[in-house]
C-alpha cells in the first residue's frame, strides 16, 4: 500500500554497479543524467515564465490589473526556481570536473604503479648474476666451437705424417739448383738489342760504296794467290 502511494524507492548509484565500470565512472554518468534533468527543468521554467509574461501583457490590455499581477508573481516564482536550478547545475559541473580530474589522476598513478611492478618483475627474472652466467656460457661454447674447427682442420692419414720442415728444406734445395743453373748459362744478349733501328731517329747515312770495293779487292787477291799455288 505504501509503495503504491509513495512509489518504489529509487536505487542509489552505489547500490547497482554496471558490469565492468568503476565507481567513478558510475558517479560521472549519474551526474550527467542529473545535469540533463536540471537543464530540461530549467527550460520548462523559462517557457512558463514566457507564458506568464504574455498573459500579463494581455491582462494589462484588458485593464485587469489583478490578473496581470498574479501572472507576474508566478513569473517571479518560476524565475527563482530557475536561479536555483542554475546554481545546482553549476555545483554539479564543479563536482563532475573534480571527479574526472581525480579519476584521471588515479588512473595515472595506477598505470605508473603497474609499470613499476612490471619493471621489478623483469629485474627479478634477469638479474646481473644471470647475465654473467649467460656470457660465460656463450664464451665457453665459442671456445668449444673453435676447438672443434681446429680439430676438423688437422690433416689425417698420410698427410698427417708429412713433416713440414722437410718440405721446406727440399723446396730450398730446388730453388738453389735453379739459381745455379741460371748462373752457368752463357749470357745471351736480348734480341731486342738487334732489332730494327729506331724509327724516328734522324741518323746520318753511312756510305756503302767503299765497303763493297774493299770486299771485291780481297776476293781478287785470294784468286791470284790460289792460281800461284796451283802452278
Amino acid at each position: 500500500m505504501f509503495k503504491k502511494l509513495f512509489g518504489k524507492p529509487k536505487s542509489s548509484a552505489t547500490d547497482i554497479k554496471p558490469h565492468g565500470k568503476t565507481d567513478a565512472m558510475t558517479t560521472i554518468e549519474r551526474l550527467n543524467e542529473t545535469l540533463e534533468m536540471l537543464e530540461k527543468r530549467e527550460a520548462l521554467l523559462q517557457k512558463k515564465m514566457a507564458e506568464e509574461i504574455k498573459k500579463a501583457k494581455e491582462y494589462t490590455k484588458m485593464k485587469n490589473k489583478r490578473a496581470a499581477l498574479q501572472c507576474l508573481k508566478r513569473k517571479k516564482m518560476y524565475e527563482a526556481q530557475a536561479d536555483q536550478l542554475a546554481n545546482q547545475q553549476l555545483r554539479i559541473h564543479d563536482q563532475k570536473i573534480m571527479l574526472e580530474g581525480a579519476k584521471a589522476t588515479t588512473e595515472t598513478v595506477a598505470a605508473m604503479r603497474s609499470g613499476a611492478q612490471a619493471m621489478k618483475k623483469l629485474q627479478k627474472e634477469t638479474n646481473i648474476d644471470d647475465v654473467d652466467k649467460t656470457m660465460e656460457e656463450i664464451t665457453e661454447q665459442t671456445e668449444n666451437l673453435r676447438q672443434i674447427n681446429d680439430a676438423l682442420g688437422q690433416p689425417i692419414g698420410f698427410a698427417a705424417e708429412i713433416d713440414e720442415d722437410d718440405l721446406d728444406a727440399e723446396l730450398q734445395e730446388l730453388e738453389a739448383e735453379e739459381l745455379d743453373r741460371q748462373l752457368m748459362e752463357p749470357a745471351i744478349p736480348p734480341t731486342s738489342a738487334r732489332a730494327e733501328p729506331d724509327v724516328g731517329l734522324d741518323l746520318p747515312t753511312v756510305p756503302t760504296g767503299g765497303v763493297a770495293t774493299a770486299a771485291s779487292t780481297e776476293e781478287d787477291e785470294l784468286r791470284a794467290l790460289e792460281a800461284e799455288l796451283a802452278l
